[in-house]
């Protein structure tokens, strides 16, 4: 059963209407004075104070730590409370943890990016866009908060006890394909056959972990890595530079004749993989490009049923790309790529 003291965060987070709990407060207040004083901190840092930077990643930490045992919370009350109790408050609880993976992953990235300017938030949205309580408060704070439609999404029917982690890439992450394993075109066998030929991955990210490594982030459950979303704050620039260095670059490593020959285990998605990069990218409309100036691409391993763990993905993103100034995002889809048409549909 939920320990004396899981039961007191959970009052705390949903103390009163207009009064928060103590765990509930310190979260808003590590928050509140993160997206504040982001300016101390960066690559390179552009406060002249050397201890800001310390103190900054120290209260990171604490934020960090209050945001994971708030999500072991969750899960621990999906396994442990009873139907009744679970159903009734099940949705307040996997909208604070949804929230909880954005913010905690918005702040690590803010920890190791160089934010030039006071975070854009926008004009103020009106009082209906935002809900209630601690939710609505930690909506407020993140960059694309007035975005009410961003943050609606009915709770699953069947709620899970999974632990998810949402963090910017790491350097070890661009090591072979280990990141983007959970992808359905490459299943586990194929990667192990496959490990000395990384164009299947590539396909996916290549282009982004390249030249725009600083909008990447990785979903990881208790299996590993399972998601990702990858994005370019400048789109036009990003575009030119992948048909102009990137691609051509790709195209002398992967030949057309590589996915030929070898066993048959993969061969048709190691094929697809290496005509993929042979062929001529569609061009963006410049009316697209001049209304949403950004680049994004999102996806998940087919064991993420969680949409809410997907959501968090594209917050985390949309936040980190408007930090940064952007007024719009769009993103490139087959007509003919059902799994991708059926994810984007999903998150709205």
């Amino acid at each position: 059963p939920l320990t004396l003291e899981e039961v007191r965060m959970l009052v705390e987070l949903f103390y009163l209407p207009y009064h928060h709990g103590a765990l509930a407060q310190e979260l808003l207040e590590h928050f509140r004075w993160l997206r504040a004083n982001s300016l101390s901190v960066g690559v390179p840092p552009t406060a002249p104070d050397p201890c800001g930077g310390t103190r900054w990643r120290g209260r990171a930490q604490s934020f960090q730590l209050l945001c994971a045992r708030t999500c072991r919370l969750h899960s621990r009350f999906v396994s442990t409370a009873g139907r009744a109790l679970l159903y009734d408050l099940h949705p307040y609880l996997w909208d604070i943890r949804n929230m909880l993976l954005a913010a905690c992953a918005f702040v690590l990235w803010l920890g190791c990016q160089s934010i030039t300017a006071p975070i854009l938030l926008g004009r103020d949205a009106e009082p209906w866009a935002r809900r209630g309580g601690l939710f609505g408060e930690l909506q407020a704070l993140l960059p694309v908060g007035n975005s009410c439609d961003l943050f609606y999404h009915p709770p699953p029917l069947f709620p899970s006890s999974q632990l998810y982690l949402l963090r910017p890439l790491l350097p070890l992450d661009k090591v072979g394909a280990v990141a983007w394993r959970g992808r359905s075109e490459v299943s586990q066998g194929l990667q192990a056959q496959l490990s000395h030929v990384p164009a299947l991955p590539g396909r996916l990210l290549g282009s982004f972990l390249s030249l725009s490594p600083e909008y990447t982030f990785v979903l990881e459950d208790e299996g590993g890595p399972c998601g990702y979303a990858a994005g370019a704050l400048h789109a036009e620039g990003f575009l030119q530079q992948r048909d102009s260095s990137w691609l051509p670059a790709i195209r002398h490593k992967y030949p057309p004749d590589l996915g030929t020959g070898g066993s048959a285990l993969g061969q048709d998605a190691l094929e697809e993989a290496v005509l993929f990069f042979h062929t001529e990218p569609l061009a963006v409309p410049q009316p697209v490009l001049r209304r949403f100036p950004s680049l994004v691409q999102l996806g998940t391993a087919p064991r993420v049923l969680d949409v809410g763990a997907s959501r968090s993905l594209a917050l985390c993103l949309l936040s980190a790309l408007r930090a940064n100034g952007s007024r719009g995002v769009f993103c490139q889809v087959s007509d003919a790529d059902r799994q991708q048409l059926s994810f984007y549909s999903k998150l709205g």
